[in-house]
């Protein structure tokens, strides 16, 4: 890990650089907002090194697909910049996100997981829900409905 490597909630604006990049083939009409990153609930997260945003990750409080009975968070717009990846960086971002809800009570953690990256995500104890295959309406990729009990 580089000890220059700050993980901090920020703006969500300050997001869309690396949303649009790496998530949406840095098409520069792509929409890469959520209409709930103003919401006060909203959490934005940066993973910042040598002063630049390498790492994104957002949450929003939203009934579970899988179990709607429990206290969940759904994770979007999570990302590593190409030069980072597979360095650890997305991990310690989702960890602390991950250790922080756990901390406030919420119970579950879910996403839409691009097929492409769900070995990164099982590899850190999420499970992908059968059936649960679909393309992306935002970017026309596979998709599977992955979540994580905390």
């Amino acid at each position: 890990m580089s000890e220059d490597f700050e993980i901090k909630r920020v703006a969500s604006e300050e997001l869309h650089d690396l949303r649009r990049r790496v998530l949406r083939s840095n098409n520069p009409l792509a929409d890469v907002g959520d209409p709930r990153d103003s919401e006060l609930s909203a959490e934005h997260y940066a993973g910042v090194l040598d002063g630049r945003v390498v790492v994104c990750a957002s949450i929003y409080p939203s009934e579970s697909p899988i179990h709607p009975e429990l206290a969940t968070y759904q994770l979007r717009y999570m990302a590593a910049d190409f030069a980072v990846q597979g360095q650890g960086l997305g991990a310690q971002v989702l960890n602390s996100i991950c250790e922080s809800l756990k901390i406030r009570g919420v119970q579950e953690i879910w996403a839409n997981g691009r097929d492409t990256a769900l070995g990164f995500y099982r590899r850190l104890g999420w499970e992908l829900i059968p059936g649960s295959e679909h393309v992306s309406p935002y970017t026309q990729l596979p998709h599977t409905v992955i979540f994580k009990s905390l």
